[in-house]
């Protein structure tokens, strides 16, 4: 089963133009989706989730018609915000039960209660099943929302901004789960954190201002660039009076000193080394261009 998204524009009241003919197939697995804060990301996830309607353009999820038959992508559809809001005093298996029964899983209290326990169990949050969501930490509270979208055993899983404000550790158990999940389903992660899609994606797109800039694997984008990133360390004073003709993709402060990284065709000189490519480098490139 593929998610086949074709020409699907979004433009807001005011002339802002979230979505601009983005098209895009998505296949089982892990699918990063990178671009900054603003870039439409949202948007499309949200689109997606049906939560809002496009101008134009066309998705299908095998042969369901996503934006015209909401009822049956709903059915097989999991969906984590990028900020979800929970009841105050209520425990993660009554909220995980309330909405376990909203979306009709199970047909019975027992056969819900099951399931329940089992997401629980595997979000590894089972010792506090009788703690207030509210008082859950970021990252208990995002594998709770992990939980409550894998309810009814969804074929699309949607994860919007999900590591925004862990810790490392936190950060690394959610990496592991998502991972999990994502070697039998289809699962769209929208982040502007670049490692976020380095560790757990093999398929990705860029997107900045409502258009695609780039789809594909992120190992292809970076061999795109192989010898084409020079770096240098330099003082602070340095910086601040070189004149530039490269693009500069990012810098770094390394041991209290920048470390400059500029896009260039050919050897630039003046002390640049050719750097090893990284994702970032891609990122950063492809939002220069834009």
């Amino acid at each position: 089963m593929q998610l086949i998204i074709e020409q699907l524009s979004k433009t807001y009241p005011g002339g802002v133009r979230a979505l601009d003919q983005i098209s895009l197939v998505i296949s089982k697995g892990m699918f990063g989706l990178l671009g900054p804060n603003g870039a439409g990301k949202s948007t499309l996830m949200r689109t997606i989730a049906t939560l809002q309607t496009a101008d134009s353009g066309t998705v299908r999820l095998g042969d369901i018609d996503v934006l015209n038959e909401k009822n049956r992508i709903r059915q097989i559809l999991g969906y984590l915000p990028q900020e979800f809001g929970v009841y105050p005093r209520t425990s993660a298996v009554t909220l995980l039960m309330h909405l376990a029964t909203l979306k009709g899983v199970g047909t019975s209290h027992r056969d819900r209660r099951d399931v329940v326990e089992a997401l629980l169990e595997r979000v590894n949050l089972s010792d506090v099943r009788n703690k207030a969501v509210s008082t859950f930490s970021g990252g208990m509270r995002q594998r709770f929302g992990i939980a409550q979208a894998l309810l009814g055993d969804p074929q699309l899983l949607i994860v919007d901004e999900p590591t925004a404000g862990l810790d490392p550790g936190e950060r690394n158990r959610f990496y592991n789960l998502l991972a999990e999940v994502g070697e039998n389903i289809i699962v769209i992660l929208s982040t502007h954190i670049v490692q976020d899609v380095k560790e757990l994606c093999t398929q990705m797109a860029i997107i900045n201002k409502g258009r695609l800039l780039y789809s594909g694997s992120p190992a292809d984008a970076e061999n795109l660039l192989a010898g084409k990133v020079w770096f240098q360390s330099m003082s602070k004073q340095q910086l601040a009076h070189r004149e530039w003709k490269q693009s500069i993709l990012s810098t770094k402060l390394v041991a209290g000193s920048p470390s400059v990284r500029i896009y260039s065709e050919s050897d630039p000189g003046n002390g640049f080394q050719c750097a090893t490519p990284d994702l970032e480098d891609v990122f950063f490139s492809y939002l220069s261009q834009a």
